[in-house]
């Protein structure tokens, strides 16, 4: 029975309640040693009424294995591996090491597993559960946390138990001591002198397991309270129910607690001349219990205890007992661990074993595993050379796990070692890597130009791709980085793959500050060329295909980013989906005019970016979607979005579409003050030449005219003019000569405008612009057919600050505004449904749409039914007949 805690078991009675109706949830259960999670988990399974439980404690000793938490956990599910989408079915036979791996990433793994669970589900709903979660290797915790944020309607409940606060994004229920009645409750079934009890009581501070463990020990001879912390005391209570077994027996134990399976156990035990009938004693006192396939401690605490209690001697001689009981390929990364841990000093084989050990892993994306094993591998490497070479593999490893501190400083230990210039190189490029997403731009830019200084003419290629990256940097640093990045690339070699890439960025380059490019081809043909060359290189790809919406070529990125995302969809390429999907939103946006697309395609990016933890996109695409939030004049999602994005961002990036989001709300209320100040300062910044500054120019025009200081915007639109080359720029900037000409020539530019044409919510402002002028002009007939085009427009999108003006507008003119009109049957929909829906309308089954939005095929039903009464539609056949286009 569980004593004080009826609130922590309402949560899980609660969420087993859910799972039982068909939903789904997680839960993080975290506390200190002993406060009661493995007791929430035991009151979870012991509960779980016709549900089916998975349950496993991870094992410290498999804390530098990738992907070995999540295979035991999943083990005895893995029959229903076949169900799953093949590349998803792929991948998790690469993470266990069932099948070569295909390269997918390790983000699939994690939709695999929701896939698994979900079909494990279709027999009943499924309870996991996950003690001692801050032993699970970091694959395996990426994993697992990926498909418990995307947990919907499955009938799937996760709950992890864990010491650390490291599992992001997910509830936690946090354990605190019992109370004091609490206590109590728990000593009322042990027989104690009064003075022992009390003692007990201020011992165990509320902690449970010390409530249970500590009078015995308390009773014994020696022990002085309060000298040590409370775990451990613990500990030591352990400590003393061992030290009464025989010889034999502990030393079994100790074998248990460093290994894994029985039959290891029993085999490394031969070495001590210590057998199966050595275990009895420890399963009559209970410390273990045992069955044909492992030895399982009472609590994860009995195992360290067990292990912390012995001398090194025989730790080093458990570990090499275990190393040479774990005979066959299967195991080879097992055994290097337990070599490693038997070994004092350096010693070349078993480095050697563990940097093989760290390939595999890192061939199966379990790149914080590989960065354990290299780092291991340089502490027992004799040779300086190659321990600084293992030590640079160590940093680049834990830079692809997304460890920034710990890929910087491990690159700075290999840079005391390293001379040779390709591996300096490398180190600079990680350190540059580490300080970018930091925020710390110039550090960056300044470590990845020596990057390319020490590539040089060592491995030209290296070299010319640590160019492109300082392209990138330098975009965040100023102008005089570009240029000097610009006169670099003029001078290397640029026929290599990556070389297409900085070709293209050359062009946007010279487009944008007027530098010569005639040897270079037209913009089209180089981002052609790119695409080509670049085919086999996915992130250098997807940077080209947002290199057009620099220039405003959003054709370009529009055509290659929805190819791109489609097959990232249909690849399982879910890491590099976020930036595909924010181009492809900002293409969608600015090319299209299709608002409701643009916010749906961000709000899958955004889903993504944050179950993946990739904070740079996270602070991207809120920013994005606060401006379309102001654009509708939804204040509340606005502000919330925009101080979320502004929260978590570093300098010059998520912030200036949050400068440009700020500018077109208060523009839209009429606060054309506020709107001047904020776009002026955006376009003035050194980050002129960014998307959102450069894009929020026609909006500093309106408001400085509106202001009556058209001069403040001038400056800003005078390189506007030069940026404008296609159509939907041109238009723009027709208006804005209209805003800025006399009364005489301004009737010409907004025709001119209207015109040439744009995305709808930009040809809808200029007709209100326009229809403004002709009344003031006096001209209210003509005035009114233009207004009330303008309002239709406004209220089709939704933007309801421009709809009110323009409402406004229409009514002075004398003319009857209209009432509102509804606005379509995709307006009730949310971006998710508005997804499935269309995917469902193609005659997709709920498998293959939840394996392109990375759901569960449950989940898929589930929405659909939701929309279907928004749609007027009863089934999915008649989804085809509906017109499920953003009416733009």
């Amino acid at each position: 029975m569980l004593y004080g805690r009826d609130a922590e078991t309402s949560v899980i009675d609660e969420l087993l309640a859910r799972v039982g109706s068909g939903g789904s949830g997680a839960l993080v259960v975290s506390g200190e040693p002993g406060i009661g999670k493995t007791a929430l988990l035991d009151y979870a399974a012991n509960n779980a009424e016709g549900i089916q439980v998975i349950r496993k404690v991870a094992i410290r000793s498999e804390s530098d294995l990738a992907f070995a938490g999540l295979h035991l956990l999943l083990h005895p599910v893995l029959d229903r591996m076949g169900a799953l989408p093949e590349p998803q079915r792929r991948a998790l036979e690469g993470a266990f090491g069932l099948a070569h791996p295909d390269g997918a990433g390790r983000l699939l793994v994690g939709l695999a597993v929701l896939s698994l669970l979900a079909e494990v589900a279709e027999d009943g709903p499924v309870l996991c559960l996950v003690d001692d979660a801050q032993w699970l290797d970091r694959s395996s915790r990426e994993a697992l946390v990926f498909a418990a944020r995307r947990l919907d309607a499955e009938g799937i409940a996760l709950i992890m138990a864990t010491r650390e606060d490291h599992l992001p994004g997910l509830p936690e229920l946090r354990l605190r001591g019992l109370s004091t009645a609490g206590s109590v409750a728990v000593l009322d079934s042990v027989r104690l002198a009064p003075a022992l009890r009390y003692r007990v009581l201020a011992e165990a501070q509320g902690n449970p397991l010390a409530l249970i463990e500590l009078p015995a020990m308390l009773q014994g001879d020696g022990y002085r309270p309060g000298t040590l912390p409370l775990s451990s005391r613990l500990q030591t209570a352990f400590h003393h129910q061992v030290d009464h077994l025989p010889d034999a027996t502990q030393t079994l134990l100790l074998v248990a607690a460093a290994g894994e399976g029985l039959d290891e156990v029993l085999a490394a035990g031969v070495r001590f001349d210590a057998g199966a009938a050595d275990l009895l004693p420890a399963e009559k006192t209970g410390l273990v219990t045992i069955n044909e396939r492992a030895v399982t401690f009472r609590h994860p605490l009995i195992r360290e205890a067990v292990y912390q209690r012995a001398p090194l001697s025989l730790r080093l001689a458990v570990h090499d007992a275990l190393a040479e009981a774990l005979t066959g390929d299967h195991n080879a990364d097992r055994r290097a661990w337990h070599l490693a841990a038997a070994t004092v000093g350096p010693d070349e084989r078993v480095a050697a074993e563990l940097e093989r050990t760290a390939v595999r892993a890192a061939d199966r994306r379990g790149h914080a595993a590989a960065a354990t094993a290299y780092e291991r591998a340089a502490e027992l490497t004799g040779d300086g050379d190659a321990r600084g070479r293992r030590l640079t593999l160590a940093a680049e490893a834990a830079m692809e796990a997304g460890e920034l501190d710990r890929a910087r400083t491990l690159a700075e230990d290999a840079g005391r070692q390293v001379t040779d210039p390709l591996l300096r190189s490398r180190l600079a490029h990680v350190r540059a890597t580490a300080h970018f997403w930091r925020g710390a731009y110039g550090e960056a830019h300044r470590l990845i130009i020596m990057a390319a200084d020490l590539a040089g003419e060592v491995a030209p290629g290296q070299a010319v791709r640590m160019l492109v990256q300082a392209f990138q940097t330098a975009w965040y640093v100023g102008e005089p980085e570009l240029d000097d990045v610009a006169d670099r690339l003029s001078a290397v070699d640029l026929d290599v793959p990556v070389g297409a890439l900085a070709r293209l960025e050359f062009s946007v380059f010279a487009g944008l500050f007027g530098r010569d490019a005639a040897d270079l081809p037209p913009f089209g043909e180089a981002v052609a060329r790119a695409q080509v060359a670049l085919a086999s290189q996915r992130r250098e790809l997807v940077l080209a295909c947002g290199i057009p919406l620099l220039v405003g070529a959003d054709a370009y990125t529009l055509e290659a980013a929805t190819r791109l995302a489609a097959e990232c969809r249909a690849e399982g390429r879910i890491g590099v989906l976020p930036m595909v999907l924010f181009f492809l939103a900002q293409a969608e946006l600015f090319h299209n005019g299709r608002h409701q697309d643009a916010t749906a395609t961000a709000v899958a990016g955004l889903g993504i970016a944050e179950d993946t933890g990739q904070h740079q996109w996270v602070i991207h695409l809120k920013s994005f979607l606060a401006y379309l939030s102001a654009v509708q004049g939804d204040e509340k999602r606005f502000r919330q979005l925009s101080t979320d994005a502004l929260s978590g961002t570093i300098p010059m990036r998520g912030a200036l579409w949050v400068d440009w989001a700020h500018g077109v709300f208060d523009l839209g209320a009429g606060r054309v003050d506020a709107a001047l100040t904020r776009l002026e300062a955006l376009t003035r910044g050194p980050g002129w030449y960014h998307v959102s500054a450069m894009r929020c120019v026609p909006d500093l025009v309106e408001a400085a005219v509106r202001c009556g200081e058209p001069g403040r915007a001038r400056h800003a639109f005078a390189r506007y003019e030069r940026w404008a080359r296609q159509p939907f720029a041109r238009a723009l900037a027709e208006r804005c000569r209209a805003l800025l000409a006399s009364d005489a020539e301004a009737e010409e530019h907004y025709l001119a405008a209207l015109r040439t044409g744009g995305p709808s919510f930009e040809h809808a402002r200029t007709s209100l612009l326009y229809g403004e002028w002709l009344r003031r002009s006096r001209r209210r007939a003509a005035a009114a057919g233009r207004l009330r085009l303008a309002l239709e427009t406004f209220e089709r999108l939704g933007a309801k600050p421009w709809a009110d003006r323009a409402r406004g507008e229409l009514e002075a003119t004398g003319a009857k505004a209209p009432g509102t009109p509804a606005r379509g049957i995709l307006a009730e929909l949310t971006p998710q449904e508005l997804q499935i829906v269309r995917l469902a309308a193609q005659d997709l089954s709920n498998k293959d749409i939840a394996a392109q939005l990375f759901l569960s095929p449950r989940t898929v039903g589930y929405h659909l039914y939701k929309a279907y009464p928004k749609l007027g539609v009863a089934s999915r056949g008649e989804l085809a007949t509906l017109d499920l286009t953003d009416p733009a």
